[in-house]
């Protein structure tokens, strides 16, 4: 997969779990790329919001089946990425403006 932070990066998972994370253990959650692995997601948030990274770890989910009348298809797969960020640097904050 050729490197790119925008690509890589889909947006912030923001969820109960992921918000008692962020503000108790450090930890930033975001959806990211299923092809993407754990440097590159590492070296993206880094570039992105100019903080130091920890450490990653990364969970996939599959997809619900879902029924259309007769037909049943599955969801889509996502992967989520959660960055612990270094101590002493500033946390990450996605709704800086509201």
């Amino acid at each position: 997969m050729k490197y790119d932070k925008y690509a890589i990066i889909k947006g912030p998972l923001i969820t109960e779990k992921s918000t008692d994370m962020k503000e108790f253990n450090r930890v930033v959650g975001f959806i990211v790329d299923l092809k993407a692995n754990k440097i590159q997601i590492k070296k993206a948030v880094e570039e992105l919001f100019k903080v130091k990274v920890e450490s990653v770890k990364t969970v996939i989910k599959h997809g619900k089946p879902r029924r259309y009348g007769r037909f049943v298809s599955d969801g889509s797969d996502f992967k989520k990425a959660f960055v612990k960020l270094k101590e002493g640097e500033k946390m990450i904050e996605f709704f800086e403006a509201v």
